[in-house]
């Protein structure tokens, strides 16, 4: 491949600045911790967007990541435990906006919803904060 073609392929989301993708299939066994929705009067490209900026790992990082702008999915896998997804879906008036946390433990699982009980505790209230952020920002 040529660099030009391999740059082209990291840019368009393939690879987020070289780490590895994360899966875009769910691992089996999983288990959904949490599942939280909002709305955001704004179109679903800008909220992906947002999204992204946020969520998006340094190149130090040991997250796998998944940004899928053409599907508005973003799939953040780390440690592991956890995987968090976010999919925007467009409506009349917006996008809502989805968070579904998941312990795709392969082994001990039951140790990690202990293990992340105060991510997991926190979920809801930093959903939350992440909407009012967006609102603030994009309405």
């Amino acid at each position: 491949m040529a660099e030009s073609e391999a740059t082209d392929f990291v840019m368009r989301g393939r690879y987020s600045r070289g780490m590895p993708e994360a899966p875009r299939r769910r691992p089996g066994g999983f288990v959904v911790l949490h599942t939280l929705r909002g709305h955001v009067r704004a179109r679903p490209a800008a909220v992906f967007t947002a999204l992204d900026a946020r969520f998006r790992p340094s190149n130090s990082s040991h997250s796998l990541y998944l940004a899928d702008p053409s599907a508005f999915l973003i799939v953040s896998q780390g440690g592991w435990w956890y995987r968090g997804e976010y999919r925007v879906v467009p409506d009349e008036q917006g996008s809502h906006v989805e968070h579904v946390m998941l312990n795709v433990a392969t082994t001990a699982r039951s140790l990690g919803r202990f293990t992340g009980r105060r991510v997991v505790a926190d979920a809801p209230a930093a959903f939350e904060t992440l909407l009012r952020q967006l609102r603030l920002e994009l309405q």
